[in-house]
């Protein structure tokens, strides 16, 4: 018994380690991938406006609209990560529903925003002060679509009852990809609007 004693005094203790949920760090470098793609964008869009050739226009008033219901809906986003977090099951798929809906009107919304650039004769292709307004839109936009299929993909889950107090990385993962998109959008939305000026 002693000996065992002693053994058992031997055996070492593993140390706790920095983790995290694989599907959180993958999100991460995706994101990070994603804030290279637009900062190397909005650069290249600064160098090409100064090098002359480039057509100003005003920006499509739906524009602002798009960006009210984007910063909706991470209000709604966030609504429904609290709702899960208090087990408040049918808020949280109101707060999704909501969500998806406002995502979609500003999907939507952006295509709307290019019906304008061709009523003002500004096309993809021609001066790049459009090609590049059309590549920043419609790569974000992209981005957001993938953003709803996710919600979609949250959605069916909470109605299955599987995001919950003690579920939450689902939730989690989509909130904060969801709220990085609305952050992008107003950079860009921002950015924009200072170079149009």
């Amino acid at each position: 018994m002693v000996g065992q004693h002693k053994i058992s005094n031997n055996i070492e203790e593993p140390t706790p380690t920095l983790s995290m949920n694989p599907h959180k760090f993958a999100l991460w470098l995706f994101i990070i991938t994603i804030i290279m793609i637009f900062a190397s964008l909005t650069s290249a869009y600064i160098v090409r406006a100064a090098d002359g050739n480039w057509v100003e226009f005003d920006l499509p008033q739906v524009l602002w609209l798009n960006t009210i219901a984007l910063f909706a809906s991470s209000l709604t986003m966030h609504w429904a990560y609290i709702s899960a977090k208090r087990n408040n099951l049918g808020t949280l798929k109101l707060a999704i529903s909501i969500t998806l809906v406002l995502g979609a009107a500003f999907v939507i919304g952006q295509f709307f925003a290019w019906k304008d650039l061709v009523a003002m004769e500004i096309f993809f292709t021609g001066n790049p002060s459009g090609s590049f307004l059309y590549i920043l839109t419609g790569v974000h936009g992209f981005h957001l679509i993938t953003g709803l299929a996710f919600l979609i993909i949250v959605l069916i889950s909470s109605f299955k009852y599987k995001i919950h107090s003690k579920n939450l990385t689902k939730i989690e993962i989509c909130a904060t990809y969801w709220h990085f998109l609305d952050g992008l959008w107003i950079y860009l939305f921002v950015f924009l609007l200072m170079n149009h000026l």
